[in-house]
């Protein structure tokens, strides 16, 4: 099947066509035909599967007809990355359209978002504080709205929008067409489904884990092994693009720092940058300008790089779900990729709650010749260790290109990190370890 089954408009079908789309994405199949129906939909798909498109065409083939210069179609998303991701799409996709849009969030001055409301556009696509700032100051109305998205409203949750989207609802008309993407589904996603869906299709692809085409492997390590070890790793890695999530933004700048000292060409994206630097670094990734960016879970959700090799966990992520958000970065339209992930005893909890919700128990490796012996080095700056006395980084050069190592029999300077693993993964199951605190 072709994009042509769904009949688009002439104007719609030259975008697609200019983006090089060729046949529907699963997501894609299932969702496009009930939305332009003007069913109320629920895409539960894990990242990566395409459903961006999958509301963004038949919001485009809505306002084909009917008035313009005012908000037809509202987009939440949880963050100013995935909104801006969501205005390329609606950029390309309606390229050969009369169709503006704009993109509201905070971190940024409003005077240019305000400018562009005034003029008249179409869509608003929008981060729920600033969405709400200009709702208080009168500078936006949504009492034309059509059609509502909530975009990774799993992530919404996460950040605590919940209420915020409560507040948003009670400006937006009550009939309406609305549709809620989630890779997810927890109890606070399936109550706010039940409230302001009306007899919805949902469509499911897949499961909530990650594609079938990322490879997965724990690497066991001290915490103050794992600067050396990425080095290790990096160095003896064939990689094209490599994502790596760290839990702080403090942690997440200052690897970045040494990695760009150890001649790695690297970016950080975290959130204490203006979002001119986060879009500058965003920007360098993707045109490979950047061969490494180091991210928090945030600062990362949104991330549209289809050649995403790698993507490296040096910090265990706080839930399972956000485990596959991560790792969904990867293996992205058909593509193969793969997941690294350094655990420490106190991740055995997490490991085995990922390893539930895969479904499979995740290969464990150590890498051949690294000294995980090392004694804990002096602490830098913001806790973060720097390599141990004796582990030498890689030359001021482009990494090599070699093939990724393979797994091997535990070496005797590895047993200490493996028993230690192993006697924490016996332990009676009590759960995930607490989330940790919002950073």
């Amino acid at each position: 099947m072709t994009f042509a089954s769904f009949n688009l408009h002439p104007r719609i079908a030259s975008g697609v066509q200019a983006l090089g789309y060729e046949q529907p994405t699963p997501i894609q199949l299932q969702a496009i035909p009930p939305v332009l129906e003007g069913r109320d939909v629920m895409g539960l798909a894990q990242t990566g599967t395409g459903k961006t498109a999958a509301f963004v065409l038949p919001i485009l083939q809505r306002l084909m007809e009917g008035p313009r210069g005012r908000i037809r179609a509202l987009i939440l998303a949880p963050t100013r990355e995935l909104a801006e991701q969501i205005h390329d799409h609606i950029g390309g996709l309606g390229q050969h359209t009369r169709s503006r849009s704009v993109t509201l969030y905070g971190g940024v001055s409003q005077r240019p978002q305000v400018e562009k409301l005034r003029a008249g556009v179409e869509i608003a696509v929008a981060c729920p504080g600033r969405l709400l700032d200009l709702i208080g100051q009168r500078e936006i109305d949504l009492s034309h709205v059509e059609i509502l998205v909530l975009d990774e409203a799993d992530r919404m949750m996460d950040m605590g929008f919940l209420p915020d989207i409560r507040r948003i609802l009670k400006h937006v008309p009550v009939k309406r067409q609305t549709l809620l993407f989630s890779a997810t589904m927890p109890d606070d996603i399936r109550q706010l489904a039940h409230d302001i869906l009306r007899a919805p299709v949902t469509v499911q692809i897949g499961q909530t884990a990650p594609a079938a085409t990322v490879a997965h492997a724990l690497y066991p390590v001290a915490g103050h092994l794992k600067t050396a070890l990425l080095l290790e790793l990096l160095q003896g890695t064939d990689t094209e693009s490599v994502l790596v999530f760290t839990r702080t933004k403090h942690r997440a700048k200052r690897l970045a720092d040494q990695l760009k000292k150890a001649g790695y060409r690297t970016a950080s994206l975290q959130g204490n940058l203006s979002q001119n630097r986060r879009m500058e670094a965003m920007d360098m990734f993707r045109d490979g300008s950047v061969q490494i960016l180091v991210a928090t879970d945030i600062a990362a959700r949104g991330i549209d790089v289809s050649s995403i090799s790698h993507v490296i966990n040096y910090d265990m992520p706080d839930t399972a779900e956000a485990y596959t958000h991560r790792i969904g970065r990867t293996g992205r339209a058909a593509k193969t990729g793969d997941a690294f992930t350094f655990v420490t005893e106190e991740d055995a909890d997490m490991v085995r709650a990922i390893e539930r919700l895969l479904g499979a128990k995740l290969e464990r490796r150590t890498l051949p010749g690294f000294d995980y012996r090392a004694p804990e080095p002096e602490r830098s700056a913001g806790g973060l260790s720097r390599p141990p006395r004796g582990s030498r980084p890689p030359a001021a050069r482009e990494p090599q290109r070699v093939t990724t190592p393979t797994p091997a029999p535990a070496p005797a300077a590895a047993s200490d990190a493996w028993s230690a693993f192993r006697r924490r993964s016996r332990r009676r199951p009590g759960g995930v370890r607490p989330t940790m605190g919002r950073r």
